[in-house]
C-alpha cells in the first residue's frame, strides 16, 4: 500500500526509471499509457476526446477503478489509476474495443488503433505517485503544446482546480492537507514545480509529425506551419532555431513548413 505521504510532499522528487511492462502493483495503482499504433493520431477533434472521457466514466462505474489523473494527447493517453473489481487488462479491453469501434465508424476505417493495447508500470510509493501525477499534468508543456498547465483542456487539472468530473480528487488532496483549500493550494504549487521527473515514456525518440505540427503552431502562433514562410528573415531564423532546440530535425521542419533545407540549416 502507499506509504504516508506528508514526508514525500516536502522531499525533493528524484528521477525514476521505467518499470517492467505488466509488472504487478502491490498497491493496485498503475501509470497507464495507451498509444496509437505506428504513432497514429487517436484524437482528431474535441468530439473524439469527449467520447473517450465518456468511456472512462462509463467503465469506471462498471469496473470499479479509481482514477487520479489523466491527459489526452494527440496520439497517446496517460492515466494514473487504481485497479478495482476488474483487472486493468479487462478495463482496457473494454475501453479499447468501445472507442476503436466508434472511431473506425466515424472515420470509415478498419483495423487496430492502439499499439499493444496498453503499457503499464506499478506505482508503489507516495513519492512516485506524486511524481507520476505531476508528470502527467506537465506532459503538454514538455511537448511544447502549451505554456501553462491550466490552459490544456484535456487533462484532469480542472478536476482539481474547478469541479471533479471523473477523478477521485479527495484521495490525492488528502495527501497534502485535510483542509480542502490548503490542500488545493499545495497541490497546484506542486504540479507547477519545475523538475527532472522521468516516468514511463510513450516514445524515447523525436516528436512525430502530428506532434511537431502542434508544436510549430503553438510556438509560432499560427494555424498552419506553412505560414512561417511569410515571416521576416530574422524572426524566421529565431523561430527555426527554437524549433531545433526543442528536438525537431531539419528535414522535419522543412517537410512541415516548406522552408528550404539551406535556410533551416543556416538558422
Amino acid at each position: 500500500m502507499l506509504l504516508s505521504a506528508f514526508f514525500f510532499v516536502i522531499v525533493n522528487q528524484g528521477d525514476h526509471m521505467p518499470r517492467n511492462v505488466r509488472e504487478k502493483s502491490s498497491s493496485g495503482i498503475y501509470h497507464i499509457i495507451l498509444k496509437g499504433i505506428n504513432k497514429q493520431r487517436i484524437f482528431e477533434d474535441d468530439e473524439d476526446s469527449r467520447f473517450f472521457l465518456e468511456k472512462l466514466i462509463t467503465y469506471k462505474e462498471i469496473s470499479g477503478y479509481e482514477l487520479y489523473a489523466y491527459c489526452l494527447m494527440s496520439n497517446h493517453v496517460h492515466l494514473l489509476l487504481k485497479e478495482g473489481e476488474e483487472s486493468i487488462g479487462t478495463v482496457f479491453r473494454r475501453i479499447g474495443a468501445s472507442y476503436v469501434y466508434w472511431y473506425n465508424r466515424k472515420y470509415n476505417r478498419t483495423g487496430h488503433l492502439f499499439q499493444d493495447r496498453y503499457r503499464s508500470e506499478p506505482v508503489e510509493t507516495d513519492q512516485y505517485f506524486l511524481t507520476v501525477m505531476r508528470y502527467i499534468h506537465q506532459n503538454p508543456i514538455k511537448a511544447g503544446i502549451i505554456e501553462k498547465i491550466e490552459d490544456y483542456p484535456w487533462s484532469s487539472y480542472r478536476d482539481y482546480s474547478q469541479k471533479p468530473l471523473i477523478c477521485d480528487t479527495k484521495f490525492v488532496l488528502n495527501m497534502f492537507s485535510k483542509v480542502h483549500m490548503e490542500a488545493l493550494e499545495l497541490w497546484v504549487k506542486f504540479i507547477h514545480e519545475k523538475n527532472n521527473d522521468q516516468c514511463m515514456e510513450h516514445d524515447a525518440g523525436r516528436l512525430n509529425d502530428d506532434e511537431a505540427t502542434e508544436l510549430i503552431k503553438s510556438v509560432a502562433k499560427v494555424k498552419n506551419p506553412m505560414e512561417i514562410q511569410a515571416y521576416e528573415k530574422k524572426t524566421m531564423n529565431a523561430l527555426i532555431k527554437l524549433l531545433k532546440e526543442k528536438g525537431l530535425s531539419i528535414r522535419q521542419i522543412e517537410r512541415l513548413t516548406g522552408v528550404s533545407f539551406g535556410v533551416i540549416r543556416g538558422a
